[in-house]
């Protein structure tokens, strides 16, 4: 993307296991003959976008913000707001003041205007809050959310490069199963953004996410418990109106697919169904690699720069 986007220029291309290799040897399909290097604390370029293993980027990011560097981090270091939430569910600890504006463009996008730093959404909390958002933040709340179940499936690539036994071909063909369920790390990351807190709940939350057999895509479901029945045509509205402004959202007619976003930086919504008690399903896909990760890092970037957030990603 970055290579294509037609208002930067990549300059340097930093790694740690593949110090050395050229961008095109790791990458066929990639026109691009630079050579990964080791990073040395450089502070040439203008924007730096970290996708390293939690905890790393904590150490880098104080010298570039020192340094007036734009910076879009893509760990899960500096989400949460809560010191304590982050030990629970990371397993590691950070300082208070490790927090950056949460770069989630259709929800925070006038504060992602004035800001030299974000931390990019994971990619499971992207294709929940997009999906629960309205219901939750939008200015017209006449319906009260009392529950949110959530079930979400992610392709493959979601676990990264790393070589692991149960990644393996033998273990996922024709395989889906859960794991992380209640602990993982996305849920105060969910909950923060739609107004509330893992710790203290506004309303009862429970996400069980899965791997499946495809290599990206993360296909959410939404069990949501409403205050009084709505229907169909209501909720749709009210999503419509919420993302009004927002290109890379669709509120979907039919029932979306993970191969419908395929390879493009939008988040589908479909409202399948409502209920007489209240009950209400949506329905999320997104590409995990694109809106989940790289699709959304540059959308950020594109705000922050002052341009179009659709440059480069149509």
């Amino acid at each position: 993307m970055l290579l294509q986007h037609p208002r930067v220029e990549l300059r340097e291309l930093y790694a740690f296991s593949q110090v050395g290799k050229h961008a095109s040897e790791l990458y066929p399909a990639l026109d691009c003959d630079m050579i990964y290097k080791s990073y040395n604390e450089e502070t040439e370029s203008d924007i730096y976008f970290l996708a390293l293993p939690h905890g790393e980027a904590l150490q880098l990011v104080p010298a570039l913000l020192q340094a007036g560097k734009t910076v879009i981090d893509l760990s899960g270091d500096f989400r949460l707001k809560s010191v304590i939430e982050h030990e629970q569910f990371y397993q590691q600890t950070k300082s208070p003041e490790a927090v950056m504006t949460y770069g989630m463009p259709e929800l925070f996008g006038n504060e992602i205007k004035s800001v030299k730093a974000i931390s990019n959404p994971g990619c499971f909390a992207t294709s929940i809050i997009l999906g629960a958002a309205p219901l939750l933040l939008g200015s017209e709340r006449s319906l009260t959310v009392q529950a949110i179940n959530c079930t979400s499936t992610s392709g493959i690539s979601g676990a990264g490069r790393s070589s692991k036994t149960e990644l393996s071909f033998s273990e996922m063909s024709e395989n889906v199963r859960a794991y992380k369920v209640g602990v993982h790390q996305h849920t105060p990351e969910i909950m923060q953004a739609l107004g509330t807190s893992a710790t203290t709940p506004s309303f009862d939350f429970t996400f069980t996410p899965m791997i499946g057999a495809l290599v990206r895509g993360i296909y959410s479901i939404l069990h949501i418990q409403l205050d009084r029945p709505a229907d169909r045509e209501e909720i749709k509205q009210l999503y419509r109106e919420f993302y009004r402004n927002a290109p890379f959202v669709n509120v979907c007619e039919n029932m979306t697919e993970v191969k419908h976003v395929y390879r493009t930086n939008r988040c589908d919504i479909h409202i399948a169904h409502t209920g007489r008690s209240g009950s209400l399903v949506i329905v999320t896909a997104i590409d995990n690699l694109l809106k989940g990760a790289a699709g959304q890092a540059v959308q950020n970037m594109n705000i922050m720069l002052g341009i179009d957030e659709t440059t480069g990603l149509s």
